[in-house]
């Protein structure tokens, strides 16, 4: 690859995603006429299903497919290139169908924990970064550097802004523009930090052949 073009090109594309994304959104608020609806349905980052979400799904498909190639040829730390792979295939399919919801509505949680799949998640993502402490350690500084950055803007989009989501929601309900909007800023973390992370991977590859 090419890594100038490339870099512009998965930006522009992402920014366009998440700028129809939010242009739809603002629409919407003035508008519910069929052909709005339909915008809304396809291309809304609170929709599921949609362009945003196959988008987000192919991001995070691709950096599990650069984690496998990083992982097949490491010399050290292989097993835990593996299992970031195998983390990223998960995470890929489970954009697309939504598979962590199902991680909650057992606790009965409420305000910032109305969402409560946050916990579990936030303990998972606490054990596993724990396991890959060392791993980060070995890593070049400034491979470590954008790994950090990716990691934590896509967590906070995707449990960190879960947080204020869910006391919106359970004060307000999901039909209402801030609603779409703090769920945008979720999302459009969790683009940002998905493209972070798979530039740092296309860097970490080129520099390590």
């Amino acid at each position: 690859m090419s890594a100038p073009w490339y870099r512009r090109a998965i930006w522009v594309t992402g920014a366009l995603v998440m700028g129809l994304g939010l242009s739809v959104e603002v629409v919407h608020t003035r508008s519910h006429h069929a052909a709005v609806e339909a915008a809304v349905s396809f291309l809304s980052l609170s929709y599921e299903g949609n362009l945003p979400t196959w988008y987000s799904s192919a991001l995070l498909l691709c950096c599990g497919l650069l984690l496998a190639a990083i992982a097949d040829r490491a010399v050290g730390w292989r097993a835990h290139w593996w299992g970031l792979a195998a983390v990223f295939f998960y995470m890929s399919v489970d954009e697309a169908t939504e598979l962590h919801e199902h991680l909650g509505g057992h606790l009965e949680t409420s305000g910032v924990l109305y969402f409560d799949w946050v916990i579990p998640a936030a303990a998972l993502v606490g054990l596993v970064g724990l396991v890959y402490l060392k791993f980060l350690r070995s890593l070049p500084p400034a491979t470590r550097r954008r790994f950090l950055l990716a990691g934590l803007l896509y967590l906070g989009g995707a449990i960190g802004m879960e947080l204020p989501l869910g006391w919106w929601t359970e004060r307000a309900g999901s039909d209402n523009l801030t609603y779409a909007m703090i769920d945008w800023v979720e999302e459009s973390l969790e683009i940002i930090g998905a493209t972070v992370f798979l530039l740092a991977l296309e860097e970490h590859r080129r520099a390590a052949a």
